[in-house]
């Protein structure tokens, strides 16, 4: 009962943080108005901090960055895509006019064979209308290597659709996305971040940046009462729950509700094309652990982005 009233209290914190940012009027703010994520599973963008101009003062019609990282856990969509195992990865994005982004990205986990467990291609499109107000979508689609299908997860496909709003001292995002496998999953998201860079050194060419933020994930939930008396809620995770894996006396309760809230304190130092970041987290489920594929605790990323043209 004191673990799920401290998750209560944590969530009702955070509703009375989206109250005041919702309430707070659009105002035009010098925060960067950053495009869909390239790499959705591991939340990394090379085009937020690596942007850059032509001579002309106009940016390229054509980019592409190459990235690679490693992180202690990834997890995505209320699951742990590897295990709670540590992985890396590497990256390429081809970018046109700023706007559409072709990604392909190859992932290995720590202690997994084949090297290449798996994989993911990624098409993203984004588009500013204002100084405040920003959209964006997003198509993935995630490869398991079939040695690693029953351990990890089954291939899938996720779509989602963003809006971004500008506040006066904060940057948010509404997402709403579909999860598309051997059946179906929707997922809503809220993040709020405050974006913001130190003055440049080195010859205008080198800064820090920071971007805080939080993170609420709403999703799927499955309620499991036994005849006892004790009623378990869980988050599915990427595979379908399974209803004869309990006995006949299980009742099971479906319904839409939060599934986790995700810190982070991404830092990074950015030089002419080249970006280095780190990102320090912690996830707080907000369903019971046992039996379910998700996790509590810190998480650590760090990542490096450089920018071919």
């Amino acid at each position: 009962m004191k673990g799920r009233k401290s998750l209560t209290i944590a969530f009702a914190c955070c509703l009375m943080l989206q109250a005041f940012i919702i309430s707070a009027s659009a105002q035009p703010v010098n925060n960067p108005t950053p495009s869909s994520d390239t790499t959705a599973a591991t939340g990394k963008n090379p085009t937020s901090s690596t942007d850059t101009v032509t001579a002309t003062g106009k940016k390229p019609v054509h980019s592409l960055y190459a990235g690679a990282g490693y992180g202690s856990n990834m997890v995505y969509l209320g699951t742990t895509m590897s295990q709670d195992h540590s992985f890396g990865y590497t990256s390429l994005s081809y970018g046109l006019n700023d706007k559409l982004y072709v990604t392909a990205t190859g992932y290995t986990i720590n202690g997994f064979s084949p090297f290449l467990a798996f994989y993911s291609l990624g098409l993203s499109f984004n588009h500013t209308f204002n100084s405040w107000f920003d959209i964006s979508t997003g198509l993935s689609r995630y490869g398991v290597a079939e040695s690693l299908r029953d351990t990890l997860f089954s291939n899938f496909t996720y779509a989602d659709a963003t809006l971004g709003f500008d506040w006066r001292i904060i940057y948010s995002k509404i997402s709403l996305g579909g999860l598309f496998s051997e059946g179906s999953q929707f997922y809503l998201q809220t993040r709020h971040s405050r974006y913001f860079e130190t003055p440049s050194f080195a010859g205008d060419k080198a800064f820090f940046s920071f971007d805080p933020y939080v993170n609420i994930l709403f999703g799927k939930m499955i309620s499991i009462e036994t005849t006892d008396g004790t009623t378990t809620t869980v988050s599915p995770g990427y595979r379908p729950w399974k209803n004869n894996t309990q006995g006949s006396s299980t009742t099971y309760t479906e319904s839409f509700g939060p599934m986790e809230i995700d810190f982070g304190l991404p830092i990074a130092f950015s030089y002419d094309f080249f970006t280095f970041e780190i990102e320090p987290g912690y996830v707080l489920p907000l369903y019971s652990e046992t039996g379910t594929s998700g996790m509590k605790g810190f998480l650590f990323m760090a990542s490096a982005f450089f920018r071919i043209f």
